[in-house]
């Protein structure tokens, strides 16, 4: 059994690998580790890294921080804090927290609308944005095997407390969710729920098998460890424990969603990774996939195609495509949203009827998620025709809406209603 070796920007240097990477990158990204976050462990290195194609390989655009991730001007800033010998601890603290805050470390409403109150009191590391659906944030789970670049919960991982969302206390979201009938569905999220032991894991899914939680349907678990540590699975010595965790449920009679994050083709194609996928399956869980379409990394309708074509054959569901958050170094990964419609049709298009359960472009916006459905010329006006997947208010699911056509637009409110209207009809 080979042990997870994690690696930070303070140990990169001591890895096997650090002498592939070029160093002007190394340097640049030390500077850019000040503000965001950067882990990376020796599967991911050593496994999925070309680096025979560094700087352009994908995974390494998508796991190793590159200077462009924060603009010009906060670069230079930080590459002053960076060389600075005068500067205090407090004093560059202090200073790197500014430079975050420019980044809108909790986009739409993470840290206050979606926050639900029980007794006159928040619920700790629960959010609540959709009837049907709660968020359950472990305090154990909130760290990750290897951090992407583009995560848009980067505040979970910077040491900033205030900013983070974790609870380990199980009574009161499990106090929250008896309250609640109208809940279906908990996610386990973080960070990522399986870097968890199975102990740990088991105080928070033991409470959603026992009477008087019957409404909760389905459990899913969002994780990244498939293309990150599939040994999670495999050949720790915690991996069929886990795993009967997940026959447990199954068992219990509820459905047990494995919410797989796959960012690029190269994640399936390790014999650990299929290795891992079918002890999963093994299990009675359903996996199924998701990722936001990023600049640098899968911006090509190639890619997603393959991706999609290599999931239905290991029998994962592709879920949904969803468009670079507004949040972090969203400059760097975000594409207009005519582009990532584009992306998606051209890919969707060339799969199998087995493959268009996959939903996108869209957007986890401030009222709910938004969708691409389809660029058109209506009554002389080209738009862009928009509709809820989910949303705040319910009633606003799968009710069409129109914008004006902007190629340059990546994100929602960046879009302008069409025909006239002077807002959109849910704002």
């Amino acid at each position: 059994m080979e042990k997870i070796k994690f690696y930070s920007a303070n140990t990169i240097e001591n890895a096997p690998f650090a002498n592939k990477i070029p160093s002007e990158l190394l340097r640049n990204l030390k500077i850019v580790a000040q503000m965001l976050p950067f882990r990376v462990n020796q599967y991911v290195a050593e496994d999925l890294v070309n680096w025979a194609d560094v700087p352009n390989d994908p995974i390494f655009q998508l796991c190793f921080l590159q200077k462009e991730m924060v603009s010009a001007e906060d670069f230079s800033a930080l590459e002053k804090i960076y060389q600075a010998e005068n500067l205090t601890s407090s004093d560059k603290a202090a200073a790197i927290y500014e430079l975050r805050m420019k980044l809108n470390p909790h986009p739409a409403g993470q840290n206050t609308a979606n926050v639900p109150t029980m007794d006159e009191e928040t619920v700790p590391g629960v959010q609540h944005k959709y009837r049907e659906t709660a968020l359950v944030f472990p305090k154990a789970g909130q760290t990750c095997h290897s951090y992407c670049t583009f995560c848009f919960r980067w505040p979970q991982f910077v040491g900033l407390n205030d900013l983070k969302f974790a609870t380990d206390q199980a009574k009161t979201f499990v106090h929250y969710l008896k309250q609640q009938k109208q809940i279906t569905d908990v996610i386990f999220t973080g960070g990522d729920p399986m870097v968890m032991n199975s102990k740990i894991f088991s105080q928070f899914i033991d409470p959603l098998l026992e009477p008087g939680l019957a409404h909760i349907q389905n459990i899913r678990i969002g994780s990244k460890s498939l293309g990150y540590w599939p040994r999670k699975f495999i050949d720790e010595d915690d991996s069929e424990k886990m795993l009967d965790i997940f026959r447990k449920v199954t068992n219990s009679g509820k459905h047990l969603a494995f919410m797989a994050h796959f960012s690029h083709h190269r994640e399936l194609e390790t014999e650990l990774c299929q290795q891992a996928v079918k002890k999963i399956q093994s299990t009675g869980a359903v996996i199924r996939s998701q990722s936001p379409v990023l600049r640098h990394i899968n911006d090509d309708s190639n890619v997603w195609l393959k991706m999609w074509q290599m999931q239905l054959q290991q029998g994962i569901v592709p879920y949904y495509m969803f468009v670079e958050r507004d949040t972090g170094p969203k400059e760097y990964f975000s594409i207009p949203l005519v582009k990532a419609y584009e992306l998606y049709t051209s890919a969707v298009r060339r799969i199998s009827g087995l493959g268009r359960t996959v939903r996108g472009p869209s957007m986890s916006a401030f009222p709910g998620k938004v969708c691409v459905e389809g660029v058109d010329t209506i009554h002389g006006e080209k738009v862009i025709i928009l509709k809820f997947l989910q949303a705040r208010n319910a009633e606003h699911c799968y009710k069409p809406f129109f914008a004006k056509y902007d190629p340059e637009a990546t994100w929602l409110d960046q879009l302008q209603p069409a025909f006239s209207q002077s807002k959109f009809f849910w704002e």
